[in-house]
Parts: C-alpha cells; structure tokens; sequence
C-alpha cells in the first residue's frame, strides 16, 4: 500500500477513535438529563443567534402546548425589555435546562430549595415572590436583567453568560440547549 495512503488512513481512524473517545461521555452525560431525545438538526442559524457555534453535544425536546406558550411569552418578555434574539436564545436554552420550559411550582422533596417557575429562581435569593417568579414574563424579565448586568454578555458563550446570571451547580449544561433555543427563536420571533 502506498505509504501516503496509509498514513492518511491510520490518521482518520486515530481521530475517529480519538473524537469518540472525547465525545462519548459528553453524548452520554447530554442523552442522561433529558428524558426526550431527538437528533439534532441541522438548521445553520446567522451569526446574531449563535455566534459561537453551538458548544457540546446538543439535546432537544418535544415540546407541548404549553412550553411552547413559554417559549413565545420569554419572546415577548424579551422584545419588551428591548433586548435581541440573542438574549432570547440565552433565555429559552436557560429555561429548557432549568424547567424544560414548564412553569414548575414546588416539588416537594424533589424541589431544589426553593427554587420554582421557568427559570427555577428563588424567592430567598431576591428573584421576587413565589407568585412573581411563576408568572413567565416576570421571571423572564428578572433573568434579562441579571443579563445585562454581565459585561459583555453578548460575547459570551452561551452557556458562559447563562451560568453567570444562574450560579448553577451545573455551569455547562445550558450549553446543550442552544441548538434548540436558536430554532425556537428563528421560528417564533417574527409571529
């Protein structure tokens, strides 16, 4: 065999072997913490939603009638607050791994604290009232606020300027949301 030819094949398969091994537990982790996995699509959106190219593995979700009401009310609250489709996307990949877009009330023993709504803020953190932080464009408002109280919000990863409005336990798992968050955004936000 030509030694050229060889030498590209062991090389292809070393990154395939190499991308495999990196990629695997990240796969595996990602398909763990949702309950709804799809493959993701491969919609390019422009530069203004996903500036930085989608970061990790994605997940995606099925979303019912009521987490799509969620995601045109975190829209609203969006256009309202005179911010872009880029916090619009920060916002709905930040509800999708805080909630799932649905506007949870106290879990009981399941519950983070006392973390409730959209976006899982709480009211022992200064976010507002229980009855506030479950109204979605309250909470959506509150969560574009710590957002544009992060310097340089804008040019940030995703998951980055997330995290730093949130303080998750979990900082990278919003990442895996943004694919998804640019498609509902690009779908929703004209209507």
């Amino acid at each position: 065999m030509n030694t050229i030819l060889r030498k590209s094949i062991l090389g292809v398969a070393g990154l395939a072997f190499t991308g495999g091994v990196f990629a695997g537990p990240v796969a595996a982790h990602a398909a763990e913490t949702t309950t709804h996995v799809k493959p993701v699509s491969v919609t390019v959106q422009g530069d203004t939603l996903i500036p930085h190219g989608v970061q990790g593995a994605q997940s995606r979700i099925d979303l019912n009638d009521e987490q799509t009401k969620n995601v045109k009310a975190i829209i609203a609250a969006t256009k309202k607050a005179g911010m872009d489709e880029r916090a619009a996307v920060v916002s709905i990949a930040t509800a999708l791994q805080e909630s799932k877009l649905e506007n949870l009330g106290h879990l009981g023993d399941r519950n983070d604290h006392d973390s409730q709504g959209l976006f899982q803020q709480r009211p022992s953190s200064g976010w507002g009232t229980v009855e506030q932080i479950t109204d979605p464009e309250y909470s959506t408002t509150a969560f574009l606020k710590g957002l544009k109280q992060v310097d340089g919000w804008q040019d940030m990863p995703l998951t980055k300027a997330a995290q730093t409005v949130q303080v998750s336990a979990y900082p990278d798992h919003y990442a895996q949301w943004e694919q998804q968050a640019a498609d509902l955004v690009a779908q929703h936000w004209n209507k």
